[in-house]
């Protein structure tokens, strides 16, 4: 299973964020997008829903920007990945029994379903403060661009 570059990208762009803003700033989709290599184009893209989601805020303005709309502690991988990529689910049979004639008698589903239920609790095991820290425990001392 892979992670498409929605979700990878948009938590990295919520970790740099979370490393560069407080509650009385902002920060640019110009300036994340030059510390993660990431398009601003691409970025623009991965706002919207993490905007509809909750999680982040936009100001217009001349000291516009984004932030964090809650507490970075509050923001778990988990709910990124929903918003940016949908269910965690490896087989489609998991969430539409229809689309396989052997759903529900089928003991490869019990291995699938498994996988997924593990994906979830890692994924929910972690927030943006978590991996703020961990980032900055990687870097130097001083350094904290990603």
């Amino acid at each position: 299973m892979k992670f498409s570059t929605r979700a990878r990208y948009g938590t990295r762009a919520l970790l740099d964020l979370a490393m560069h803003s407080n509650p009385d700033s902002t920060v640019t989709l110009k300036e994340i997008a030059q510390r993660q290599a990431i398009s601003v184009t691409y970025l623009e893209q991965l706002v919207k829903p993490l905007i509809d989601g909750g999680i982040i805020r936009s100001i217009r303005g001349n000291k516009g920007g984004i932030t964090l709309a809650k507490p970075a502690y509050e923001i778990t991988v988990k709910e990124i990945f929903s918003l940016l990529e949908g269910p965690t689910v490896p087989v489609e049979c998991l969430k539409h029994s229809n689309v396989c004639s052997r759903s529900g008698f089928c003991a490869a589903q019990e291995v699938w379903d498994e996988v997924g239920k593990a994906i979830d609790r890692v994924l929910e095991s972690r927030t943006i403060q978590d991996l703020a820290q961990r980032q900055k425990d990687l870097n130097s001392p001083g350094d904290y661009s990603i």
